[in-house]
């Protein structure tokens, strides 16, 4: 037999307290996901990067010195970097940082405000999808049987409709503007939160707290509130972070094909649906605001694939 020195073990004392005691910290859930989202440096860049951009769309235009409105046609087409020498527009000697549009308006100011309102309906109808989607889901995963068939058949019917089909229809009965945006993709957008938070309430409720929820003569809404639904947060939080850069993109297509933001309000889409016009003469008009667009899309959606490794156990290394 191989004799073993004894310089290779180690003392630990003769207190059983200390050799059993816990070195590492007891975190939660939440604690470790966000200390695994810490360590992702690439979805840090993205939030700081979403944090910045919609900073520079509140702010930007209230401490900018040309309205977004103005026309002033003595400075129509100007290139990025000119300064206004016109005492009437009221900034005189201040620059035009992007440069100016065809009919004179800053466009550093415009980018912005149509910046705050790209991003203002995108967490909107994100919002509105999360409550409904999460309401529908939830109703439906949990007393399953007949009532999760016909809801889920009524998920199917309203899929079916074209989303573009439903914006005409609402321009035709509402005015076009914000809220106008915000139905038409609501009316659609819950449908994908509902399937997933389905899924997800489908699989806890066969858990053993549910069970013991309903022993003790809990209700069906408060086992849906504060059982199941707290529990696909994770799952739902990075849905609806993957769902601003979609409801992005579709604001920025129907403005683009016109049936967005009305002028003289102005949005990422609209600022592209001008800027297409003059892009062979002055590239920047269409360039700047589609730049906004894919940098806000790309952020968003790379911020979403860090939040779903941060909460997903079975992704980490």
């Amino acid at each position: 037999m191989q004799h073993i020195e004894k310089s290779r073990f180690t003392y630990v004392g003769e207190s059983a307290h200390d050799r059993e005691a816990i070195t590492r910290p007891s975190l939660t859930f939440m604690q470790d996901a966000m200390r695994r989202l810490a360590k992702n440096r690439v979805a840090l860049v993205c939030l700081v990067l979403i944090v910045l951009l919609t900073l520079m769309s509140v702010f930007a235009p209230m401490f900018s010195r040309f309205d977004y409105r103005e026309q002033h046609y003595g400075h129509t087409n100007a290139p990025m970097g000119t300064v206004c020498d016109e005492a009437s527009s009221g900034g005189n000697g201040h620059v035009h940082i992007f440069g100016t549009d065809t009919l004179g308006r800053d466009l550093w100011t415009r980018v912005w405000m149509g910046g705050r309102v790209s991003l203002t309906i995108a967490v909107v109808s994100a919002l509105v999808d999360l409550v409904l989607g999460s309401i529908y889901g939830g109703i439906s995963g949990y007393f399953g049987g007949t009532l999760d068939i016909i809801m889920m058949r009524l998920l199917e019917i309203i899929n079916g409709i074209p989303y573009l089909i439903i914006v005409i229809l609402l321009m035709m009965i509402l005015e076009p503007g914000m809220l106008t945006i915000i139905i038409a993709y609501s009316l659609v957008g819950w449908i994908p939160m509902a399937r997933l938070v389905r899924g997800q309430v489908v699989a806890l409720k066969q858990q053993e707290y549910i069970a013991a929820a309903e022993a003790m003569g809990a209700s069906s809404a408060r086992i849906i509130a504060r059982h199941l639904l707290p529990n696909t947060l994770s799952v739902v939080i990075v849905r609806v972070t993957l769902s601003i850069p979609s409801a992005i993109f579709s604001e920025a297509y129907l403005s683009y094909i016109g049936l967005g933001i009305p002028l003289p309000m102005c949005s990422w889409g609209s600022l592209a649906q001008l800027g297409i016009e003059n892009f062979r003469i002055y590239p920047s008009q269409l360039m700047i605001p589609a730049i906004c667009i894919s940098l806000t899309m790309l952020a968003f959606n790379m911020f979403g694939d860090g939040l779903r490794d941060a909460f997903d156990p079975k992704l980490r290394r």
